[in-house]
C-alpha cells in the first residue's frame, strides 16, 4: 500500500477543537457488499431507527466541532452522521458497495461524520483547514454547489478542498475505479482523545479488511 499521503492540519486556532484520524486502504474493485456486512448494516439501522441517535452528548459536541470556523451545522448542512441516522429512522437505509457500507457502519456505530475518499485525488497530502468566503464545491451527480465558508474540509495538495462533515465533494468521492481510499474521522476533542479516535480508526480499517479484502492502516491523527 502506498504511505505517501501525509496529513496535516492547518494551524488555525478555530481547528484546535477538532480531531481528524486518516485511513488508508487499497481494494481490487468497487464490490457490493458481502452479506455479512449487508445483514450487520440492516441490523444497526434497524436498531437506530427507534433510538434518539446520534445522542445529546455526541451530536452536541459535533455540531460545535463544526460551528467553530463560522459555519451553521443545521438543516441541510446537518453532519453527514445525523443524515444516516434519520435514513435509518425513515427506513431507508441505503446500501452503495462494500468500503461505502463500512463507512456507514462505523458512522452508524459513534455517531461521528466521515468523509470516503479517491486517494489519488489528494496528490500526495490531505490538509485540514477552515475554508473561507467563495470556496465552494460541486456535491451531487446534479451539480449543486455547497458554500464551504466557515467549515474544516479536507484539502488536496494543491489546496481544493475534497470533503467535509457534511458533504464531499465529486471530484473527491469513490469512483467505480477507484482502489486507493482515504478514510477521514472527524471528531471533537474532549469527546475523543488522539488515542482514542485511532481506535475508531482501527475498527475502520479492520471493516474494510474483512469485508473488503483492503489492505488497511490507521494512517496518522491530527
Amino acid at each position: 500500500m502506498d504511505d505517501s499521503i501525509r496529513l496535516r492540519k492547518d494551524d488555525d486556532p478555530r481547528l484546535s477543537g477538532s480531531l481528524v484520524c486518516m485511513v488508508l486502504a487499497e481494494v481490487d474493485d468497487m464490490a457490493p457488499a458481502p452479506r455479512a456486512l449487508s445483514g450487520a448494516l440492516g441490523e444497526l439501522a434497524a436498531r437506530r431507527a427507534s433510538e434518539d441517535f446520534p445522542p445529546a452528548a455526541v451530536k452536541e459536541p459535533v455540531r460545535a466541532m463544526l460551528r467553530a470556523g463560522g459555519f451553521k451545522p443545521a438543516g441541510r448542512q446537518k453532519p453527514a452522521s445525523e443524515y444516516l441516522a434519520r435514513a435509518a429512522r425513515d427506513g431507508v437505509f441505503p446500501s452503495i458497495n462494500g468500503p461505502v457500507d463500512c463507512n456507514n457502519l462505523l458512522s452508524l456505530e459513534t455517531g461521528l461524520p466521515i468523509s470516503l475518499l479517491d486517494a489519488d485525488e489528494l496528490g500526495g497530502s490531505a490538509l485540514i483547514r477552515v475554508c473561507g468566503a467563495g470556496e465552494a464545491y460541486v456535491f451531487n451527480a446534479s451539480g449543486q454547489e455547497m458554500d464551504l465558508a466557515g467549515l474544516l474540509c479536507v484539502c488536496a495538495a494543491d489546496g481544493s478542498p475534497l470533503g467535509n462533515p457534511v458533504k464531499d465533494s465529486m471530484r473527491g468521492k469513490l469512483k467505480d475505479g477507484t482502489r486507493r481510499l482515504a478514510g477521514f474521522i472527524y471528531a471533537p476533542l474532549g469527546l475523543y482523545s488522539p488515542a482514542s479516535l485511532e481506535r475508531v480508526g482501527e475498527r475502520f480499517a479492520a471493516l474494510l479488511r474483512e469485508h473488503c479484502g483492503a489492505t488497511a492502516r490507521v494512517a496518522g491523527t491530527v
